[in-house]
């Protein structure tokens, strides 16, 4: 999180920081000719504000205004004025726009107090990070979002049809995109990405490309410029990049695998522990155990949509069964292999790259640190493959199932106070009333496969 007391963030003369004006000078020398202003609403979509690059000055010292009531879940109508305030560690050329267009990330200020409005997701993370912080952790962060690539329509509008029959790491001919993958990269990198490897994965069209791990809000913010960066370069090779966990019908889903660590204020990872024999420390396994124990309730954040449970099933290795392991990727939490002692982590594996990451992280964090502050007890890893269990063996180990829709992920929502607490009450609730009309949209609707199965049986 951006320390505003820092030495680099002390206003200049001209009003503006040490790193807004090296921002004003970057943009000069650059020749952008526009700033586009980014937030994002609760349901996790990003939003812009374009303006020219010559009120870049008065953008830091000033803010920009926009209406507040247009956003969703943000405000109502009569309380609508809302300011953002542009962060200058966030600034980057849009690569798809020939250098002259670039974005910077905002917080969004509530005009009436003059304080961070507490119904901005970006907000939100950030007071998750503060509880960490008056812990004595720093959070780190590392996902994994796949999507998949469809052909346009005649129309250019997306197909269901993918651009090629590629399976896991498969390579050319059978893995067609492997160029547009390469430029997807290209793009990343030139926004700053670390790019650590690419791959196809399991399903026909399916993607994942891998980038290094950072402090949880610069993750956060990455999740949204990585999902902006793939739909724009797909759209230049006349492909749709869909983020939807479940697009195709009995074929592996995309997740975003999540792997967690923390680090004390000295620089060593809280999570390591070279004598144990899974080498977590204490403090990792009672971060595991809030995440196991408050699942049901951060599945309705981390998987929010209806067509995320689509995904949630068994056959299909995402994750459903609430527990966790040091080998097998069954288990809803993976504790994976790690080379060196910084890199000692846990991976949260039933999030999907539908999920708003701000309110994602912030519920998998406040979970986790509820976990540590209450020293919840870690049960003992499951070893074998959970999927060949019938039902009988899951009650016999104690293994719970995450829930079967929304519906019954906002209930659970509705029944777990750390998970709201950690959302606030303000974004809680329009999550809720959100995600509560959606889920009961689906209810009342006639799927085609219905149609097909008793219209004319019937």
């Amino acid at each position: 999180m951006t320390d505003d007391n820092a030495n680099t963030n002390v206003a200049t003369d001209g009003g503006l920081s040490t790193k807004a004006q090296a921002v004003v000078e970057e943009i000069e020398s650059k020749e952008v000719d526009f700033l586009r202003l980014q937030f994002t609403d609760i349901l996790g979509t990003v939003k812009n504000v374009a303006i020219p690059a010559t009120q870049a000055e008065k953008a830091f010292t000033e803010g920009i205004y926009f209406d507040g009531s247009s956003i969703e879940g943000f405000v109502r109508i009569q309380e609508s004025d809302m300011r953002l305030k542009p962060d200058p560690d966030t600034f980057a050329v849009l690569p798809w726009r020939d250098g002259r267009s670039a974005r910077l990330i905002c917080d969004v200020i509530d005009t009436s107090t003059g304080e961070p409005f507490v119904g901005d997701p970006r907000y939100v993370l950030k007071d998750a990070i503060d509880r960490a912080e008056e812990m004595g952790y720093e959070i780190n962060a590392a996902p994994e979002p796949e999507f998949f690539l469809f052909e346009e329509d005649e129309e250019g509008r997306a197909t269901t049809d993918t651009n090629d029959a590629g399976g896991y790491f498969d390579l050319a001919p059978k893995d067609l995109a492997s160029d547009v993958r390469r430029d997807i990269i290209y793009g990343l990198e030139r926004m700053d990405f670390e790019i650590e490897a690419s791959h196809h994965e399991v399903a026909e069209g399916q993607h994942e490309i891998n980038f290094e791990y950072d402090d949880a809000l610069t993750t956060a913010d990455n999740v949204g410029t990585f999902r902006t960066v793939v739909r724009a370069i797909a759209a230049q090779h006349d492909l749709h990049a869909t983020f939807m966990p479940k697009p195709i019908s009995r074929v592996n889903g995309s997740g975003m695998h999540t792997h967690l660590s923390l680090f004390t204020e000295d620089g060593e990872n809280a999570f390591h522990d070279e004598d144990d024999e899974f080498n977590l420390s204490e403090t990792a396994k009672q971060f595991t155990a809030g995440i196991l124990e408050h699942a049901p309730a951060i599945t309705a954040v981390t998987n929010p949509t209806v067509n995320s449970y689509k995904r949630l099933v068994p056959g299909y290795e995402a994750p459903v069964y609430v527990a966790w392991s040091d080998r097998n990727r069954s288990a809803l939490i993976r504790k994976p292999a790690a080379r060196i002692p910084a890199a000692s982590r846990v991976e949260a594996r039933f999030p999907d790259p539908s999920c708003n990451p701000y309110l994602a992280f912030a519920a998998l964090i406040h979970a986790g640190l509820d976990g540590i502050e209450r020293e919840l007890e870690c049960d003992d890893p499951v070893r074998e493959n959970i999927y060949e269990f019938d039902e009988e063996k899951r009650e016999e180990y104690g293994i719970e199932t995450l829930p079967a829709n929304l519906g019954e992920a906002l209930d659970a929502l509705e029944e777990d106070e750390v998970i709201q607490d950690a959302l606030g009450e303000h974004v809680y609730e329009k999550f809720h009333e959100a995600k509560s009309y959606e889920y009961d949209e689906f209810r009342v609707d006639v799927s085609q496969w219905e149609l097909d199965q008793y219209l004319e049986t019937f």
